[in-house]
C-alpha cells in the first residue's frame, strides 16, 4: 500500500535550492498549496524548543496553513527573542511572495543550537520564493535534500488510496530519542480531512511511529510533524487514511533509525510478556536507548548482561530471571538465551553472532507471561557517531 517513492500530489509545489547558509549544498525549501490546507502538527517536548517550533504552534492554533519554509544548518534554538522575531520575520517576506497571510506559514530550522540565522541571505531569498516553487517530483526531491542535516539520504514514502494521495517526506539522523527525535517530518494530501480530526489522529500516528525510535538518546529542540490536507480529491474514509499514514510514518521512523549517525545496523526490539503497557514501553525504552547494548549489537556480542541490566534499571518493575527470555531472529530463525539455557552452557553464541552482523536486527525479549508488548527500532552504536559529533562545529 506505500512505496519508498516519490508521488507528486494535487495542489502542492515545493523548491529546495542553497542560498548560502551551507557552503555547496541546498539548505533552503518549502512547501506551497494552491488553497488553504487543513492542518496539524506535533512538536518537540523539549523544555527548551526552538523559535520556530513556537512560532508554528501559534500559527497552527486555527488548523489552518498554506505553506511551509525551512532551512538547514541552523536550529534558531537559545537565541531568545530575536530568534522568535526572525522566525516570524520568514514567516511574512514568505507570505508576501505568495500572497498569503503570514499566520499560513509554518516556519522550520533545523542544524546548530545557539546561533542566530543568518538573516541576510535568508531573508533576501524569502522575497521571490514564489517563483521558486514547481510541482514535479526534481523539486520535491530538491526540498527533501534541502532540509538534511547529517543525514546520508534523502526520506521519502507515498501511497495511493481511496482516489487520494499521501506524500511524506523527512529528515534525521541524530539527537534522537523517544518521544520525537532531532527530526522534521511534512506529510501533504489531497485528501479532504478536517483539523480536529487530523489532530487527534497524528498524535496517535506519532505515537505509534516517530515517538517508538532511538538513535541516542537525546530529545531534539526542534522536532516537528505536520500535515497538511488541500481537500482537492476529496473524502476518504479516516479509519483508512489512519492506516495508512501510520504505516508511512512507521516507514519514516526506521528510515530515519536505519540512517541513525555512524549506524550500521537497525534494531527492531519486541518487548513481550509484561504486566503493564507501561512496563513494557520503559523496558522498551531502556533497552534500545541502552549504550552498553547498542555497542554490543555493533560488535556482534551475543551479552545477555547488558540486556539483563538494562531490564533491570527499569525500577518500576521486578522481572523473574528464571521468566526471561531473548530471542534474536524473526520466523522459523530464532535464536534464545534464557537462565535455564545458560545453566546447561548451551547458549549458540556464536550463531547469534552471526545473527547480529546482519543490516537488520530482530530481537525479542519477553519479560513474563503479561498481555502487554510495546514495539521500538533503534541502531547500534559506532566509533563513526563519536566523530560525527566530537567535531559537529569544528
Amino acid at each position: 500500500m506505500i512505496e519508498g517513492k516519490i508521488r507528486t500530489v494535487e495542489g502542492f509545489s515545493w523548491f529546495g535550492k542553497n542560498i548560502g547558509i551551507k557552503d555547496d549544498s541546498l539548505d533552503f525549501g518549502g512547501i506551497l498549496s494552491d488553497v488553504p490546507c487543513q492542518a496539524a502538527g506535533v512538536f518537540t517536548k523539549n523544555t527548551m524548543p526552538g523559535a520556530p517550533v513556537l512560532v508554528g504552534k501559534e500559527h497552527l492554533k486555527d488548523g489552518l496553513l498554506q505553506a511551509v519554509i525551512v532551512n538547514s544548518k541552523n536550529a534558531n534554538v537559545a537565541t531568545e527573542q530575536q530568534g522568535l522575531e526572525d522566525s516570524i520575520t520568514i514567516c511574512r517576506l514568505v507570505a508576501e511572495s505568495c500572497g498569503l497571510e503570514p499566520g499560513m506559514v509554518l516556519p522550520s530550522s533545523t542544524g546548530v543550537i545557539g546561533r542566530l540565522l543568518p538573516m541576510g541571505v535568508i531573508a533576501e531569498a524569502c522575497k521571490g520564493v514564489k517563483q521558486d516553487f514547481g510541482k514535479t517530483e526534481q523539486h520535491i526531491e530538491a526540498f527533501a535534500r534541502s532540509i538534511m542535516t547529517t543525514d546520508t539520504r534523502p526520506k521519502w514514502v507515498s501511497a495511493e488510496v481511496g482516489g487520494v494521495t499521501i506524500l511524506g517526506i523527512a529528515k534525521g539522523s541524530g539527537m534522537i530519542e523517544p518521544n520525537m527525535a532531532t527530526m522534521l517530518c511534512y506529510f501533504v494530501t489531497d485528501a479532504k480531512i478536517r483539523s480536529d480530526r487530523l489532530r487527534p489522529m497524528l498524535r496517535r500516528v506519532v505515537d505509534r511511529s516517530f515517538n517508538r525510535i532511538s538513535v541516542d538518546t537525546d530529545t531534539s529542540t526542534s522536532d516537528t510533524v505536520v500535515i497538511l490536507s488541500n481537500g482537492l480529491s476529496g473524502q476518504m474514509k479516516e479509519d483508512e487514511f489512519e492506516v495508512v499514514l501510520s504505516e508511512m510514518a512507521i516507514y519514516l521512523a526506521k528510515e530515519i533509525v536505519r540512517d541513525g549517525e555512524g549506524a550500521t545496523r537497525l534494531i527492531e526490539l519486541l518487548i513481550s510478556g509484561a504486566r503493564t503497557e507501561e512496563q513494557a514501553l520503559l523496558t522498551a525504552r531502556s533497552v534500545i536507548n541502552s549504550p552498553l547494548v547498542k555497542t554490543a549489537i555493533y560488535g556482534a556480542d551475543p551479552n545477555w548482561g547488558r540486556f539483563v541490566m538494562a531490564i533491570g534499571k527499569v525500577f518500576q518493575y521486578s522481572v523473574d530471571v528464571r521468566e526471561l527470555k531473548i530471542i534474536f531472529g524473526q520466523g522459523d530463525h530464532r535464536l534464545q538465551i534464557d537462565a535455564g539455557i545458560l545453566q546447561r552452557n548451551e547458549v549458540p553464541l556464536h550463531d547469534i553472532s552471526e545473527m547480529l552482523k546482519r543490516e537488520e536486527i530482530h530481537i525479542e525479549i519477553v519479560l513474563g507471561n503479561g498481555p502487554y508488548s510495546e514495539r521500538v527500532w533503534g541502531c547500534d552504536l559506532t566509533e563513526e557517531y563519536v566523530k560525527i559529533n566530537a567535531y559537529y562545529t569544528t
